[in-house]
């Protein structure tokens, strides 16, 4: 009974997004965020989108669903058209055994991006999503405008395997049939290292609402084992990435990092794969910049999609 009640509740939890309504500052009517879905590399993906105008692609982290973006979509879709998928394995997207590379996530992506008859877009990643909006731009350069990465870090370049993240290897070598068993039941309490120990102050990291939302959404069939998947593929990905920053990006990129967190070592990442960089060390922040300082980052992350 209590298996049952529980996948009510954490399907609730996630239904009642669908009709989120945002109220942007200053808007004279509320914006009505859309929830839709579409098969785009072989993958049926879940994705928000709202507004009306070039293109923007949101990219959320590991523990977190394109939820996280609410607040950066109601400022942003006053003037431009903005998809935050869940990427392959999160949120409501299909969760299949194989494909978490961040090659092929990106190709997920911009599959959706084709999809919706987009061919420029501008891309902002956060955590994982970093890597996927760093491997679609490197894969397709002419079709995007503008990149922002926001605080992690890119597999094999530089010296990637120093930065801070990284200093609690465990977890990223935390997959397979016990790690699944172990945190069966228990994925709040696995993700509470992420949100506490990754913050400046676990008390303004994460909200509580949100940690709900996030923990259910992982504890879905599949979810888990999905994003363990994302830190097997490092390996695959320091690969791929190697090779992709052989060839420097040609379009603005802003990198935004918590001093708390990566501070400058993104940034120093972000000019070894990158000639345009505007590199932004967010004070006081660790590594969840838009619940830590939305009032910091928002408006950076506006005023360089507008140009």
């Amino acid at each position: 009974m209590r298996v049952a009640l529980g996948a009510v509740l954490s399907t609730f939890a996630l239904l009642s997004l669908e009709a989120a309504i945002v109220m942007p500052a200053h808007a004279k009517q509320p914006l009505r965020i859309e929830s839709r879905f579409a098969d785009a590399n072989g993958t049926r993906l879940h994705y928000l989108v709202a507004g009306r105008g070039e293109p923007v692609i949101l990219l959320h982290g590991y523990t977190q669903t394109s939820h996280m973006w609410r607040p950066l979509i109601a400022e942003l879709a006053k003037t431009r058209t903005v998809i935050a998928p869940d990427l392959r394995g999160a949120g409501r997207s299909a969760k299949p055994p194989q494909g978490y590379d961040k090659k092929t996530l990106a190709q997920d992506v911009h599959a959706l991006a084709s999809s919706l008859g987009f061919r420029h877009v501008t891309l902002v990643g956060h955590d994982i999503g970093l890597m996927v909006a760093y491997a679609y731009a490197a894969q397709h350069p002419t079709e995007v405008a503008r990149i922002a990465l926001m605080d992690a870090f890119l597999p094999g370049v530089g010296d990637w395997q120093s930065v801070w993240l990284l200093r609690d290897l465990w977890h990223f070598h935390f997959y397979g049939e016990v790690p699944l068993r172990l945190v069966a039941g228990r994925e709040r309490i696995y993700f509470e290292h992420f949100w506490n120990d990754f913050a400046a102050d676990r008390t303004r990291s994460v909200p509580e609402r949100d940690r709900r939302i996030y923990a259910a959404a992982y504890a879905q069939p599949g979810g888990m084992r999905s994003g363990f998947e994302y830190f097997r593929a490092f390996q695959q990905d320091a690969v791929d990435f190697q090779r992709f920053s052989q060839t420097k990006l040609p379009m603005p990129m802003l990198v935004l990092t918590g001093e708390k967190a990566s501070g400058e070592f993104l940034i120093q990442q972000g000019r070894l794969v990158a000639d345009q960089v505007d590199g932004v060390v967010v004070q006081g922040a660790g590594h969840w910049l838009m619940e830590e300082a939305p009032d910091q980052v928002i408006p950076k992350l506006v005023a360089f999609i507008d140009g």
